[in-house]
């Protein structure tokens, strides 16, 4: 299934009298409530934390200090499922980047060219992100927040084959049960969907795990050198196998700068403020050093570890109960240097749509009969070419665990090495290499014509040389 095949623009169905439970108010939760709430007459979002009604992080999200990149294709289907969301972001000042002309890019084999292109999102934070969402969300009366609740298992039908509702228990320790007619977790990579599968008598899935052990340490400024700067993101990228650290500059709303630094193969950064610019300066490149040495810091330095890729293989489990689906993290996360995880979750969401839209074309009566396998399987498939690379890259590092490079990874890794090479003196072969980053076209983009021809003529430059 191709994105443009998924895409919400066919008009949907009027929401009737069911109601649906989304575990967990991340993105991914946001977004699949927001496509339930064309489809049923009451979407209730069930959320540990007390939303904050400023763009600030919230304790169930650890990583929000961290920097968050939402992918072209991932704006492009935020603007689909709340049109105007573009013009939001502009109201917060979020900056537009051109990811060709803004974006200064350390590549293994040197700098990236530097062009204009209709390439574009708008840089912000991961909580403003948040914040534009479930404020449109709050707009729509048939979808309510219940905040500082958790859900501590699942009801389910007397033969134990459906999913009726989840138990709940709020902030005083009372516990109640809350009745529904499709559950859909997305309370990310902590997700207790196993357990409670267990518990029904279901099998574990299949776990694969596959970790570089990246850490990083970031901080954020209000403002940078005095120097002005002619880019608005800066990424020194870390280069296997043996330069292990790397870091970004970025630019978000309220003209303040996020700065991460990099380490791979448990090089950790840093968090104190000496380790952090010793860090920055060893880098390949002076530049983020230089940008923070007299900067303005407005935070203290926060780490993060949590990087692994983790897949829970739903798709493949021969029975699961009916009316329970499992989105965002807590089927798929990735390593979240390769700023796939929010718009993956878009993706989620658009799946979740198009499968609906089938279910009510093959079914009678608002009968969600088959919706759980149909959506793993093709979620799955959505999941693929993203899990694919970011495992695929970290499958570069020798002390990366959980399973060993394919042939066709060896072969992946030697060609992309060529097209990065490449892509340093081609701004052919560098825009393609950015579309496929931003999920806008497919790895086999890769391999067109032109691009093989740019890649065999830097092969044969070097051999002759």
């Amino acid at each position: 299934m191709l994105h443009s095949e998924i895409a919400t623009n066919a008009v949907p169905q009027k929401p009737d009298c069911r109601q649906a439970v989304v575990i967990g108010g991340s993105i991914a939760g946001l977004l699949v409530a927001r496509v339930l709430a064309d489809y049923f007459g009451r979407v209730t979002v069930v959320e540990r934390d007390r939303f904050p009604s400023e763009p600030v992080p919230r304790p169930g999200v650890p990583q929000s200090y961290q920097l968050h990149v939402l992918l072209a294709q991932g704006l492009q289907i935020l603007e689909q499922l709340f049109p105007g969301f573009k013009d939001e972001l502009a109201f917060y000042e979020a900056p537009i980047i051109d990811w060709t002309a803004d974006y200064r890019w350390l590549l293994p084999g040197g700098w990236a060219p530097r062009f204009s292109s209709e390439i574009t999102t708008r840089s912000c934070s991961r909580n403003l992100l948040e914040l534009i969402i479930r404020k449109r969300l709050t707009s729509k009366s048939h979808v309510e927040f219940l905040e500082a609740t958790v859900v501590t298992n699942l009801l389910s039908s007397p033969s134990k084959t459906a999913v009726t509702g989840v138990r709940i228990r709020n902030g005083n320790s009372t516990e109640t049960e809350l009745s529904a007619q499709l559950v859909v977790d997305a309370s990310g990579r902590n997700s207790k969907a196993p357990k409670w599968l267990q518990a029904l008598g279901y099998d574990l899935p299949i776990e694969t795990a596959i970790d570089s052990f990246l850490g990083y340490s970031t901080r954020w400024y209000q403002s940078l050198t005095g120097e002005p700067l002619d880019y608005k993101v800066l990424y020194i990228i870390p280069s296997a196998p043996n330069n292990t650290r790397g870091g970004v500059l970025y630019q978000v709303e309220g003209n303040r700068w996020i700065v991460s630094l990099i380490g791979v193969g448990k090089d950790y950064p840093p968090t104190d403020e000496a380790g952090f610019f010793d860090f920055a300066r060893s880098l390949r490149s002076p530049e983020i050093s230089e940008a923070i040495q007299n900067a303005q810091p407005i935070s203290p330095i926060y780490g993060y570890q949590r990087t692994e890729n983790r897949l829970r293989h739903y798709e493949r489990m021969s029975r699961l109960p009916e009316n329970f689906l499992i989105v965002g993290d807590a089927v798929c996360a990735f390593n979240p240097v390769y700023g796939q995880g929010m718009t993956a979750a878009t993706l989620g969401a658009l799946t979740l749509d198009w499968c609906l839209k089938q279910q009510n074309l093959q079914t009678s009566n608002g009968n969600l009969t088959g919706l759980q396998k149909r959506f793993q399987k093709q979620l799955s498939k959505v999941n693929t070419v993203p899990w694919l690379m970011a495992t695929g890259d970290d499958f570069r590092w020798p002390t990366t665990e959980g399973g060993q490079p394919s042939l066709t990874f060896r072969f992946m890794h030697w060609y992309l090495d060529r097209v990065m090479l490449s892509a340093t003196q081609s701004a052919n072969v560098y825009k393609v290499l950015v579309e496929v980053l931003h999920l806008l076209k497919p790895p086999t983009a890769l391999f067109q014509p032109s691009i093989l021809a740019e890649v065999l003529r830097r092969i044969l430059t070097l051999t002759a040389s």
